[in-house]
């Protein structure tokens, strides 16, 4: 069996017909029907049920797909890290939060003064994804807001940001600063979802109970502009969110600093001693 063999039959099954896959590949039609007749026999199992009008995959097919696409994405990482290797070391590879930008700026600005020749790989992804590639390995650190708890990884506190409250500008509260939740118990408080950022909803909801105060639920925070868009043009409402690339700016609404909770950042490692790359990162932070 031979990597290009598997990279074949994974071409054809996303574009749906071999005509297609070579195309992707850039190598003819009969190039890649050949080499996968050649898998399916290796294998023992037909792959595709092949028809004048399209090709589909087998049960076989649908089963295999899956171990073919770990085998390929296992032989990427091997030539990343050989690459990586050959260039002066293996990578700090790091999930990254959205913003505020600053704070990821110094922390990567101290880590290569205290490591100028470590090369650094930064990914953005949700955060299920993010803390499920540090389980596997795929990531050795990733920065998480407002989490406090990550199972089967330790979290390590970075950083602690403020948090904001956008209100109507002629609400009787937009003169206030800062803004305790308690004075915001009446005014019917826009949140999202907790399934779009449990540990942010979390942090929200039980300061809120700690507070006493039970605010009306408004509308769904949507996004921070359209939300800020309607809490200036609406009917009086709040909601609370961190900064992200400065404090926004709308007609009609306040924008005021919330006493109590802050949002802290964390950083989720393996358990257990980290590797060259992650000793670096640990070493800098504050």
């Amino acid at each position: 069996m031979e990597l290009r063999q598997l990279e074949y039959f994974a071409a054809v099954a996303d574009e749906g017909g071999f005509s297609r896959a070579a195309d992707r590949l850039g190598i003819v039609q009969s190039a890649v029907s050949q080499q996968v007749r050649r898998l399916e026999r290796e294998l023992g199992v037909r792959l595709f049920r092949r028809t004048t009008r399209h090709v589909e995959l087998t049960g076989a097919g649908e089963r295999l797909l899956p171990e073919a696409r770990a085998v390929l994405a296992a032989a990427r990482r091997t030539r990343q890290v050989a690459a990586d290797l050959a260039a002066g070391g293996a990578p700090l590879r790091l999930g990254t939060v959205q913003g505020p930008g600053d704070r990821l700026h110094r922390l990567l600005a101290d880590l290569a003064v205290a490591a100028p020749r470590l090369p650094v790989r930064l990914r953005r992804l949700g955060l299920a994804e993010r803390l499920a590639a540090v389980r596997s390995g795929e990531l050795d650190a990733a920065l998480v807001r407002a989490a406090d708890t990550a199972p089967g990884l330790e979290l390590l506190p970075v950083w602690s940001d403020p948090l904001y409250v956008a209100l109507p500008a002629g609400h009787r509260l937009a003169g206030s600063s800062p803004l305790r939740l308690e004075q915001l118990g009446e005014l019917p408080l826009r949140l999202a979802p907790r399934e779009q950022n449990p540990p942010f909803h979390d942090l929200v909801t039980g300061a809120l109970r700690a507070a006493g105060a039970g605010p009306p639920l408004g509308p769904p925070f949507t996004t921070l502009q359209e939300t800020l868009a309607e809490i200036g043009a609406g009917a009086p409402s709040w909601t609370v969110f961190y900064e992200v690339a400065g404090l926004p700016s709308f007609p009609r609404v306040a924008v005021r600093p919330l006493a109590a909770p802050a949002v802290t950042t964390y950083v989720a490692v393996p358990a257990g001693a980290p590797g060259p790359a992650l000793r670096q990162l640990l070493d800098v932070l504050p």
